[in-house]
């Protein structure tokens, strides 16, 4: 069985729902995860901001234009009036659940509600198209299994034991369709895996059914060797391991996920990114094996903040570190990068919600300046120190740009560099004519 993933776009108007139904339907057994129609998720949200500040009227203009463009889909979709009733019967019920909330209060837990009607919907809408076209499949209801824990991770005993069951309950269906980024947490609400989370969601169930392979299809032939949205001349990388596709998400490839690629690697199922609107193209192939000697791909990350803080000497040296890292563990900010030396240490954080409290905290034993409106540039790839010649190249290639920061050595599948926000399109340009231009990295 493989699990297959769609994102937004692939499914963002009836001829593209169209298309994926002609992609899924080949009588493999497969489980389908969609995500919402392109640009549903951005509406609910707005939809949710208004309630939050009781703005009734804009929330009721909003869901009625909302309503207008799922009536031009359905009546593009379905070729029948039957499936038409029956598909806007299932897509009133979500509008009908939104409506619910123009009255009475509305928190975080309401808007949860409201956002997850966007995958409720999509996968209704292929699910009767399915139908109506005679191809046999199950709608198999993602809030039925997939469940968070307290902690905010998947529950993947339940998810596994859960899902198996309504697998078993249809032997004989090879096709199932499924939400991805909703879910329900441990106190049984709806709930979500944050945004982007299908692809998560994908790599959960792969794991959960020990899929042969998990397929993310998006609008880009596979993941390329550098933001196409700012350099000219990417090429896609054709094959990663787990490690090096693991940096690039974090490190902002907006292609993945960055907590898909963890059940997929500690189950060892190859991920492959391929590309709806050219599905002949052989996309980026993610799995254990690697290439040695090789950049494969860069990266950039955005709103990245930059604090240094360097020791007043109140506690003793080999203490300092310690009262550093606790402090931003006790303010439950997670750090990105990190250099340090006896009595000084740099960092970056991606989270600013408590900078304030955390410069307040340590300057108890440090000087601390902050640098707000960085970037962090990640060159991947087989960065082995016995590979020589690789930082020097990158160094090399970004001569003319002031970079604040460079870490190197807790992975030998990075280097990262910290530098202006101002400076990533002329560092990402400069990376990609001296890294891949020349010839220094082997993508095809």
């Amino acid at each position: 069985m493989k699990v297959l993933k769609f994102g937004g776009t692939s499914v963002g108007s009836a001829q593209r729902m169209q298309h994926v139904a002609s992609l899924i339907c080949d009588g493999r057994k497969k489980i389908v995860v969609l995500s919402a129609m392109a640009g549903t998720t951005n509406s609910l949200i707005d939809i949710s901001d208004c309630l939050f500040n009781k703005d009734v009227v804009n929330a009721s203009d909003i869901i009625a234009q909302l309503k207008k463009q799922y009536e031009i889909h359905v009546n593009s979709l379905y070729g029948t009036e039957e499936y038409k009733r029956k598909a806007w019967d299932w897509l009133n019920g979500c509008f009908e659940r939104i409506e619910s909330f123009l009255v009475g209060p509305f928190s975080i837990f309401e808007e949860k509600v409201v956002v997850a009607q966007g995958e409720l919907m999509s996968t209704g809408m292929m699910y009767y198209y399915l139908q109506e076209q005679g191809v046999p499949a199950v709608l198999l209801p993602a809030l039925d299994f997939m469940r968070i824990t307290k902690d905010v991770t998947p529950d993947s005993d339940y998810i596994k034991t859960k899902l198996q069951a309504l697998l078993q309950e249809h032997p004989d269906t090879d096709l199932f369709i499924t939400q991805g980024f909703i879910c329900k947490n441990a106190f049984g609400e709806i709930d979500n895996l944050k945004r982007g989370g299908s692809d998560y969601t994908a790599s959960i169930i792969g794991a959960a059914v020990d899929a042969e392979e998990i397929q993310i299809w998006t609008d880009i032939d596979g993941l390329h060797n550098n933001d196409p949205r700012y350099v000219s001349n990417t090429t896609p990388v054709r094959q990663l391991n787990f490690d090096e596709a693991a940096k690039l998400a974090h490190f902002g490839a907006k292609i993945l996920h960055p907590s898909c690629i963890m059940p997929a690697r500690e189950n060892n199922i190859p991920v492959r990114l391929l590309n709806t609107f050219d599905p002949q193209a052989p996309g980026t192939l993610i799995s254990n094996s690697a290439e040695k000697g090789c950049i494969k791909a860069v990266a950039a990350k955005d709103n990245i903040t930059y604090v240094k803080i360097k020791s007043l000497n109140v506690v003793p040296i080999h203490q300092f570190l310690s009262v550093v890292f606790n402090t931003f563990s006790q303010y439950k900010t997670a750090i990105d990068m990190v250099t340090a030396s006896e009595t000084g240490v740099s960092v970056t954080i991606d989270d600013n919600s408590c900078l304030d409290e955390i410069v307040v905290a340590l300057q108890k034993y440090a000087t601390v300046s902050v640098d707000t409106d960085m970037v962090i540039i990640c060159v991947v790839g087989d960065l082995e120190w016995q590979n020589v010649g690789f930082e020097a190249k990158i160094v090399q290639a970004l001569k003319d740009i002031p970079v604040r920061m460079i870490s190197y050595g807790g992975s030998s599948s990075n280097v990262s560099l910290v530098m202006k926000a101002e400076d990533k399109a002329a560092a990402l340009e400069a990376l990609n004519a001296n890294l891949f231009l020349a010839g220094c990295g082997n993508n095809e």
